[in-house]
């Protein structure tokens, strides 16, 4: 269903969420399905803050730097269990992305890894889809709160 509504928010747009034979779940999945680089798949990770839910979007080739999430956020990076992600986002695990999301919307970031791509290819809410987008795209579609440095290379 969490595709669908992606797809749904995705149409007045002239978008098109591909929708793949195989698994997208993981990072290496996703690349391997639509043939290209593992670091041109964006990826979303779901943060507790306070009592808000942050998501941030990075190249999938890094992780999030704990000190710089740290000084950012002033917490210690928490990430959701998989139940509190679908909650918070309507997608489960393996198709979240910073699209079609529920109120309360959860906070969305990029990260600055994402820049050096003329497109990348998050999740479009199942473990088997995805959309190919220019990083001011994906800034503008998920309606990001900033760009930041918070990730480095895994």
């Amino acid at each position: 269903m969490s595709v669908e509504a992606v797809k749904s928010f995705f149409a007045p747009l002239g978008k098109e969420v591909i929708e793949l034979a195989q698994s997208s779940a993981t990072v290496e999945l996703a690349a391997a399905a639509l043939k290209v680089r593992p670091e041109r798949i964006a990826k979303t990770l779901s943060f507790a803050v306070d009592d808000t839910v942050v998501l941030i979007v990075t190249a999938g080739d890094t992780k999030i730097d704990n000190h710089i999430f740290k000084d950012y956020f002033h917490c210690k990076a928490k990430m959701l269990t998989a139940e509190e992600v679908l909650s918070a986002t309507g997608h489960a695990v393996g198709g979240v992305c910073p699209f079609a999301l529920p109120n309360p919307t959860p906070r969305v970031y990029l990260d600055m890894s994402l820049r050096r791509f003329n497109t990348v290819f998050p999740a479009c809410g199942s473990s088997n889809s995805a959309i190919e987008l220019s990083p001011d795209e994906l800034y503008k579609f998920s309606s990001s709160i900033a760009w930041l440095d918070i990730c480095r290379q895994a």
